[in-house]
């Protein structure tokens, strides 16, 4: 830090200055993005079942987040001798429109979030908000270019519900309505465990809707090679990680916890391999409630999963670019 920027109290800590994704600069004006990577909050929580809190995420994530911003051009990794997030342009466009008690009208101004970074040329990062947020983000991708894309799920749940109770479109039913999307080829879902809201019908249509579905003990009696090996080859990925799917231990701040999750290098191994395998054309972030984490700590692994996980995906794009 050079004396000029020390005397002139531009510090960049994490607690000073706005509170933008990783003190990113922002974009009011969704026809001028201009970013390899836009970060957008869907603060949505009328689609849970149990325990609502989780439209406080994308505020606490952005907060945690601070702590990751840097102040310089990267983030070096002395374990892969990599400097990650060099030159990765990011900006944060604010909250879609939420209205509340009305899904339709909210999932859709989440989707018309999408919709413009995509048009933009840059991947979205979208932090709910419940999983049901994921719906209208898949939708977005319909025409954008995109598939056949495979979705990588994280999570405790298999969100495979078709309609309970009149509901099709709750945190229950996402990975269902994507399923039946023609850009969406197959589904890898990990980490899906306990009692939880899906029968035995609902395990065999997602398996029939070409699902891989492993549990935590299938994951690490795996490994990271083995579940990758499982994943298919010349397709883009989209990932989809509900915090849940960590033990809460580690992530208590959600409304559904289930013990038995992941733990953080787990995951992440998993994650980084995927981004080598092939091109990430998005990721969702979704059901951290920080109302129920008083230490913070959900939040911060939320915001480090998510700029850990941004890295890994463009030096991976980097290198394939290259070898063109």
């Amino acid at each position: 830090m050079s004396q000029n920027a020390y005397e002139s109290g531009r510090l960049n800590l994490p607690f000073v200055g706005f509170c933008t994704f990783a003190k990113s600069p922002t974009c009011e004006q969704w026809d001028q993005i201009d970013a390899d990577v836009a970060f957008m909050g869907a603060p949505f929580d009328c689609g849970t079942q149990w325990r609502s809190g989780a439209r406080m995420g994308p505020r606490s994530v952005r907060e945690a987040s601070t702590l990751f911003s840097f102040g310089h051009s990267g983030a070096y990794d002395h374990e892969d001798d990599v400097m990650y997030l060099e030159g990765v342009r990011i900006q944060d466009i604010g909250d879609a429109d939420m209205v509340h008690t009305n899904t339709e009208k909210s999932h859709a101004n989440i989707e018309y979030g999408v919709r413009k970074i995509l048009e933009a040329g840059a991947m979205p990062v979208v932090v709910g908000g419940d999983h049901s947020v994921n719906a209208p983000c898949i939708r977005a991708f319909a025409d954008a270019g995109k598939g056949p894309i495979h979705i990588i799920q994280i999570d405790a749940h298999l969100d495979f519900v078709d309609e309970r109770h009149g509901v099709r479109f709750g945190h229950g039913n996402p990975i269902r309505r994507a399923s039946e999307q023609d850009h969406i080829t197959g589904m890898t879902q990990l980490g899906i465990r306990n009692v939880s809201s899906s029968n035995r019908h609902d395990h065999q249509a997602a398996e029939a809707a070409g699902s891989t579905v492993l549990s935590v003990r299938d994951v690490r009696r795996l490994g990271p090679e083995g579940v990758l090996a499982l994943i298919p080859e010349g397709v883009n990925y989209y990932i989809t990680i509900d915090i849940d799917g960590f033990d809460p231990s580690i992530a208590p701040g959600t409304g559904t916890p289930s013990h038995g999750g992941f733990t953080y290098y787990e995951v992440m191994e998993v994650l980084q391999g995927v981004a080598n395998k092939g091109e990430v054309v998005g990721i969702d972030l979704c059901e951290v409630a920080p109302d129920y984490d008083p230490t913070g700590s959900t939040s911060i692994l939320a915001a480090q999963v998510l700029m850990n996980l941004i890295g890994y995906v463009f030096h991976a794009r980097g290198k394939r670019q290259a070898q063109e």
